[in-house]
C-alpha cells in the first residue's frame, strides 16, 4: 500500500467526521452562501468537531463564503490548506493563487542534533527509531541518546530499536542524569562525525515545572558538548488528545521553543483537524505526520498532500 493509500486510509474517521455533519460539500459557493445558510452552520459545527479549533474555523468559513465560481469542497480545501501553512510569505502566494510545489520532499534538519520532546505516551520513542530508519534509507549516519531515564525500560526500549536497526544507542542508568546521558551523545556525535542524533527526553516528572527545568538543562548541556546545537527541537504530538495535546505543546513551546512538530496516532481519532490549531497557534511548521505502527507510516507532512487525503481527491502528478 503507498503513503497515500495509508494516509487516506488513516484520515477516514476525520473525513467520516466532516462529510457525515457536512453532507451538502458538492454544492456552489454562491449557491450555499446565499440560500443554504444551514449548510455553512453544518460545516461550522463539523470543522470545530474535528478540532480545527473556533478562530480558524472562522477564518476558513470567511476565505469560503469570499470563493467565486468553485463548489463548496475545493473552496473548503483551499481553505484548510492555506491554514495549514506556517510560512507567511507561502500563505501570501496561496491567497494570490499561486501554489507553491507541494511534493513532499525530504525534511533536512538545520544542523546535527534533535531534541524530541513531548509527554510520555505519546511514542516518543518509536517515533525516534522511524525518524531514524528514514533518514538512515536517505544516506545519513544516525544515532540515539536514551535520554528518558525516568521512564522504566524507556533506554532498554530505545536499544533495542538501535540494535534492530544498526543505529549506536548512548545510554545511562534507569534514573540518572538525563542530561549528562545527552551531553556524551553530544560529545560523541562531534568526535565521530555522525550526521544526526536524536535525543529521547523525559516526559513526566514529579511537576511540570520540574520537567521544563530538565528539558531547559538538556538543552545547555548539548550546546556545552556540541557549540551551536540541538538546532532542533521536535515535539512529538499524539493526534487524539486534540485541543489537551495543543495546549501541552504551548507549555513546551514556551519553555522549550520548538522548531517542528510530529503527529502521530491520526489514524486514531476523529480530529484530525488539531493541524490546524497546531500550526496555527504554535507558529511551527509540521514535520512529520504519522498514520500507523509501521516506519513508512511515518512521513514528512505536506499541507496539500493532507487535505486532498483528507478529502478522498486524488492528487495530481508532476
Amino acid at each position: 500500500m503507498s503513503w497515500l493509500e495509508r494516509l487516506r486510509d488513516g484520515l477516514s474517521k476525520t473525513r467520516k467526521q466532516i462529510n457525515d455533519t457536512a453532507g451538502f460539500l458538492g454544492q456552489d459557493v454562491r449557491d450555499v452562501v446565499t440560500n443554504r445558510l444551514d449548510t455553512i452552520e453544518d460545516l461550522e459545527y463539523a470543522l470545530i468537531a474535528a478540532d480545527v479549533g473556533r478562530a480558524a474555523t472562522e477564518e476558513i468559513l470567511d476565505d469560503v463564503r469570499r470563493s467565486e465560481g468553485k463548489n463548496l469542497q475545493d473552496a473548503l480545501m483551499d481553505a484548510l490548506t492555506l491554514q495549514l501553512e506556517p510560512d507567511a510569505r507561502r500563505a501570501e502566494f496561496r491567497k494570490l493563487g499561486f501554489a507553491p510545489d507541494a511534493r513532499r520532499k525530504t525534511v533536512d534538519p538545520k544542523g546535527h542534533v534533535v531534541m524530541v520532546i513531548g509527554v510520555n505516551g505519546v511514542g516518543k520513542t518509536t517515533t525516534i527509531a522511524k525518524l531514524g530508519q528514514y533518514y538512515m534509507t536517505r544516506g545519513k549516519s544516525v544515532m540515539f541518546a536514551a535520554g528518558d531515564t525516568f521512564r522504566a525500560a524507556a533506554g532498554a526500549q530505545l536499544g533495542e530499536w538501535g540494535d534492530r536497526l544498526g543505529v549506536p544507542v548512548v545510554q545511562g542508568q534507569d534514573g540518572g542524569d538525563p542530561a549528562a546521558v545527552a551531553f556524551d551523545a553530544a560529545t560523541a556525535r562531534a568526535s565521530r562525525g555522525t550526521d544526526l542524533l536524536f535525543v529521547d527526553t523525559a516526559g513526566r516528572l514529579h511537576t511540570k515545572h520540574n520537567l521544563m527545568e530538565e528539558l531547559k538543562k538538556v538543552r545547555r548541556v548539548i550546546d556545552k558538548a556540541d557549540p551551536g546545537e540541538p538546532t532542533e527541537v521536535w515535539l512529538v504530538l499524539d493526534a487524539v488528545t486534540g485541543q489537551n495535546g495543543l495546549q501541552q505543546a504551548k507549555k513546551f513551546h514556551e519553555s522549550t521553543p520548538l522548531t517542528g512538530v510530529v503527529v502521530t496516532k491520526l489514524d486514531g481519532t476523529a480530529k484530525g483537524g488539531i493541524l490546524v490549531p497546531i500550526v496555527r497557534e504554535l507558529g511551527v511548521p509540521i514535520k512529520f505526520i504519522g498514520v500507523g505502527e509501521q516506519p513508512g507510516d511515518l512521513q514528512p507532512f505536506d499541507s496539500q498532500e493532507f487535505v486532498r487525503a483528507l478529502f478522498d481527491v486524488d492528487i495530481p502528478k508532476g
